[in-house]
């Protein structure tokens, strides 16, 4: 089994801008009906990765992500760790039964997420 990538993340502060931008540049539909305001994006086709765009945490810094699907992220996070790379958020089990997650920092800086499953 390999470790696809399953899921992109655009952040920034201000997200309802970037809602507004990228509906009207690509024609996403995004549903940010939550208390979070992620938005769930719709890219309206079946091939690529699903992803969400939502507000920046932390120190706010506008930022894509692209998160990675591994069997078991406590795993991934030790190989990450023993080939040079950084846990910049441990793992975590999103509430309402979400998917677990987890980030990394590679060796150039690069931020890179983790989704067990």
């Amino acid at each position: 089994m390999g470790n696809p990538v399953v899921h992109f993340e655009i952040t920034a502060k201000g997200v309802e801008s970037l809602h507004a931008f990228y509906g009207k540049v690509f024609g996403w539909k995004i549903n940010a009906d939550n208390p979070f305001k992620y938005g769930m994006v719709d890219t309206g086709t079946t091939s690529g990765i699903g992803g969400g765009i939502g507000e920046a945490q932390g120190s706010g810094a506008p930022h894509v992500t692209v998160y990675v699907q591994v069997p078991d992220v406590d795993k991934a996070l030790a190989a990450i760790k023993a080939a040079g790379g950084t846990v910049v958020m441990p793992k975590e089990t999103l509430p309402g039964g979400g998917p677990t997650l987890a980030q990394f920092k590679d060796p150039a800086g690069h931020l890179i997420g983790l989704i067990q499953g």
